[in-house]
């Protein structure tokens, strides 16, 4: 599943693109016909993320609002707009380029009291410059549950997924299973410093990079990392390999359903 800094990087797309234009609307596969009948035609106002939600503005009460989910595509073009090819759920056509987008979990058209009541829901976002971090404190100050299962709550944090939260925890030495409750206040602080900082690197440059420089491959004589997912990392999927680190393999666990992974002697606590 696309991690929040995706969403970002196609909230700030979809605006250079669409923005204050008029664009087309349809539905080619015929699942989203009703919602793309409300909006067609209509001004593209903005586009916005809020953790791995996408929202398109079209005015009061039209709100296209995407969550990709596991199989969940865009597809960016350049005019000239061609015929659609497998299952288009939405297609967004402008003045200079135009958009498909296939498997979402989510393609609606909500009005500004849902919207509202999505932001509600929702944790923080690192991302976003109106985030509270102390608003994700309130909810992990008292909770028996870990700070790896916590990470990964979107009703706490917005946007941060497996790796973001494999990651951060690793670079900080902190025991994947720690009771929320068991941190303290500068101990959150860093961990959200550190998220923000990751986050904001993925949505400049467009993939997740998280070993710092005396790590990276030219620095430690090894090969890149081949990995579908890409990027260099300390744990996310490198299970029973020698940590970049101590040399000690690679841990691995399921968690609310997820892979964990983390590594046993620097995460020691």
């Amino acid at each position: 599943m696309p991690e929040g800094h995706t969403l970002h990087r196609l909230a700030r797309l979809h605006n250079q693109r669409y923005a204050g234009h008029e664009v087309a609307v349809d539905s080619p596969q015929g699942r989203f016909a009703i919602g793309a009948s409300l909006v067609n035609g209509r001004v593209f106002e903005s586009a916005e993320a809020i953790g791995k939600h996408l929202l398109h503005h079209f005015g009061p009460d039209r709100t296209v609002h995407v969550h990709l989910g596991l199989y969940g595509k865009f597809t960016e073009h350049p005019r000239p707009v061609t015929p659609p090819q497998g299952l288009v759920r939405m297609r967004v056509i402008g003045p200079t380029h135009w958009t498909d987008l296939r498997g979402p979990t989510a393609c609606d058209v909500l009005t500004e009291e849902e919207v509202d009541a999505l932001r509600d829901r929702l944790g923080p976002d690192p991302l976003r410059a109106d985030a509270d971090p102390g608003k994700a404190w309130r909810r992990i100050e008292n909770s028996r549950t870990s700070i790896a299962a916590l990470l990964m709550d979107q009703r706490i944090v917005a946007g941060a997924g497996n790796i973001f939260r494999a990651e951060v925890l690793y670079r900080l030495g902190i025991p994947p299973l720690t009771p929320g409750r068991d941190l303290d206040e500068a101990t959150w602080k860093a961990i959200w410093e550190d998220l923000k900082e990751l986050m904001e690197y993925g949505l400049r440059v467009g993939r997740i990079d998280t070993v710092r420089p005396e790590h990276e491959p030219e620095a430690m004589g090894r090969p890149p990392r081949e990995d579908r997912h890409g990027g260099e990392v300390y744990v996310y999927r490198r299970d029973s390999q020698p940590c970049l680190v101590c040399g000690t393999p690679v841990a691995t666990a399921k968690l609310v359903s997820r892979n964990l992974y983390w590594c046993p002697t620097c995460q020691a606590g």
